[in-house]
């Protein structure tokens, strides 16, 4: 059959504009580089094409008939650790990697259902205990040498510190972003060796049928796991269940409350710091999740039930 695949026009407009004139020249490429993988490994295109905001995501038939996915992604740091991390959790909690092609970033993954999406659940609680679960297995694995490291990126989100906190014009703002530098400098020296997901909101765990839930897409990192649990405070935004959701997580996940407020007001300063340098408003959910959380609970979470 003809290997002609339509590039999804998001998927474009997002590596034009997170990635400028490497985001278009992959989308330019694209096409060639999908047919050459096709014939490569033998597959065949088998249903239309799907994307995240800067990935192309292909089912594909294996030669035997296997159902699987075909991702397309600029190599960068984030995206050079996804096979790393999957080869470490080989299939137990997250999607299995079936193939890779080290100097592009090409994966061959294995077809779990996009259909049966946890962000489909209809109760939040649950949705958030699912994750917090599945983080505590995934978080149990150390990181492998090599990858990057919290405490890299931390000690950089302090050097800048100075520098945002200039560009913030509104006082309670400056304040609640110089509240998070200075929970992070509390534990920067202490950033932790665990294998983290770093991006498991709910839209990233899919079901399968050999296993009811499975992480996808993580941006893997060597750190503490109080860094994990900012995606699942914002998922369905509710600042009234802010408290609950971090007591839950810390809890599954046998936390340090104290630690796991530190780092996540840390994974607030980066994304605050991203916004400042892209001259956007610092956003006003995510300030509300930091004034929720500014009086940390002391005490260890207790084992996951």
């Amino acid at each position: 059959m003809p290997r002609v695949i339509d590039i999804p026009r998001e998927l474009a407009a997002s590596q034009e504009k997170f990635n400028g004139e490497a985001g278009r020249a992959f989308i330019a490429g694209l096409p060639d580089l999908t047919a050459g993988f096709l014939d490569r490994w033998e597959l065949e295109p088998d249903g239309p094409p799907m994307h995240g905001v800067s990935a192309l995501v292909l089912p594909v038939l294996c030669r035997d008939g296997t159902p699987a996915v075909l991702k397309l992604q600029i190599l960068d740091e984030e995206s050079e650790g996804e096979p790393v991390a999957l080869r470490v959790w080989d299939g137990d909690g997250a999607v299995r990697l079936l193939d890779h092609d080290e100097p592009t970033g090409t994966m061959l993954l294995e077809r779990l259902d996009e259909t049966r999406m946890l962000s489909y659940v209809p109760d939040p609680h649950q949705a958030v205990v699912t994750i917090a679960e599945l983080l505590a297995h995934l978080t149990s694995f150390p990181a492998p040498p090599g990858m990057r490291r919290l405490g890299d990126i931390a000690r950089a989100m302090l050097d800048q510190t100075p520098w945002a906190l200039d560009r913030i014009p509104d006082p309670e703002a400056r304040r609640l972003f110089a509240d998070c530098a200075a929970a992070v400098r509390e534990v920067v020296d202490e950033p932790g060796d665990r294998l983290l997901h770093w991006d498991l909101h709910d839209e990233n765990v899919l079901a399968s049928d050999r296993a009811p839930w499975l992480a996808i897409d993580p941006k893997p990192l060597a750190g503490d796991p109080g860094f994990e649990l900012w995606p699942a405070l914002a998922n369905r935004y509710d600042p009234d269940d802010i408290l609950w959701r971090f007591d839950a997580m810390t809890d599954i996940l046998a936390l340090d409350r104290a630690r796991a407020h530190a780092w996540t007001l840390g994974r607030l300063l980066q994304n605050a710091l991203w916004e400042i340098e892209d001259g956007r408003p610092l956003d006003t959910d995510q300030l509300e999740i930091a004034r929720r959380l500014k009086r940390p609970r002391s005490g260890a979470g207790r084992p996951g039930r």
